[in-house]
């Protein structure tokens, strides 16, 4: 718009995040120089302090400001359950769910040949060492339904094949209050795929 520079390199800043667009970008911008400066001030603040200490966990490699994130070094976490996700974001999902209690290893992504990602890239050198340490007695698999979800998944299960470790993946399917005549055809393939048995008695 060329009305000021400033204001242009503001708008153009809010725009490298994830969904928002010219209009969006614009409407953030002016809402913080208009009426919320102290907001806008703090969270300049904050945006430079997390990118200046915020790193990865050794551990788990999740974002974290210290060397070993909080849930890594909890004894209130079950250290033989390890759980297996594409981003920190999936983490925090997880967690206010509140039913998973072990621990994590983030991928900080999933395999894309085409983008250069393998499983370098991915950290599997790391969680497979930390397979072989024997500590880890189930390794669940939580990447997106996705092709290169699945073939991410796909990948750590085979290479796992030899070792003392039970691979499980999270169940896919109907959502809970879902109907199933809204579902889409692919969410229900998993969900057949996954079922589980109420009762047998084939044998009877």
């Amino acid at each position: 718009m060329n009305l000021s520079p400033l204001i242009d390199e503001l708008i153009d800043a809010f725009r490298c995040l994830p969904g928002v667009g010219p209009k969006s970008a614009q409407r953030m911008a002016l809402q913080l120089l208009e009426r919320n400066r102290v907001g806008g001030a703090r969270l300049s603040n904050a945006l430079a302090a997390a990118l200046e200490v915020v790193g990865n966990c050794s551990e788990c490699r999740t974002l974290t400001e210290e060397s070993v994130c909080r849930l890594c070094a909890s004894d209130k976490r079950d250290h033989s359950l390890c759980c297996v996700v594409e981003s920190p974001g999936d983490i925090f999902a997880i967690e206010q769910a509140g039913s998973y209690k072990g621990r994590y290893f983030v991928l900080m992504g999933h395999l894309s040949p085409i983008d250069g990602i393998g499983p370098e890239q991915l950290g599997l050198e790391q969680l497979f060492s930390k397979i072989e340490s024997g500590k880890i007695k189930e390794l669940i698999i939580a990447c997106n339904p996705t092709v290169e979800g699945d073939a991410t998944a796909y990948f750590i299960a085979e290479s796992l094949k030899e070792h003392k470790v039970v691979v499980s993946r999270i169940a896919h399917g109907v959502p809970v209050g879902g109907e199933l005549e809204y579902v889409d055809g692919g969410t229900l393939t998993h969900a057949f795929a996954g079922r589980k048995i109420l009762s047998d008695r084939s044998y009877d």
